[in-house]
């Protein structure tokens, strides 16, 4: 069963994502801010990450930076309330950021991303 870490400060969106996750058969794990999140990194070993851009503590942009050079091969998906051409994403993906996709998004969208990057 493939493992996914979500890194998402809004409640309502964290809610959203656990339901389609789990309906989806995969196993999840949450970190309400960026800190939290790269302890869970190592201790969870997700196969994907999750992450906003705006979180509490580690920004968004620290997590994929921290994530890439310690697990380059775990992809990562951005959900961002920021536009795609906004610096901040542009940035992410020179992190290494795999994908984006802009709030609110199609939930159809995102578990078809996660199939994409998992299989």
């Amino acid at each position: 069963m493939k493992k996914i870490l979500i890194i998402e400060d809004d409640k309502i969106i964290k809610g959203i994502i656990e339901f389609l996750l789990k309906k989806e058969g995969y196993t999840t794990e949450f970190a309400f801010d960026g800190l939290a999140g790269l302890e869970k990194i190592t201790t969870f070993s997700p196969d994907l990450i999750i992450t906003d851009v705006m979180l509490p503590y580690k920004s968004g942009l620290e997590v994929i930076a921290h994530s890439k050079s310690s697990f380059p091969d775990i992809p990562i998906i951005v959900i961002s309330s920021l536009g795609k051409e906004n610096s901040t994403v542009v940035e992410a993906f020179k992190l290494g950021a795999n994908d984006i996709l802009a709030k609110p998004f199609n939930p159809m969208d995102l578990t078809s991303k996660i199939r994409t990057y998992l299989n």
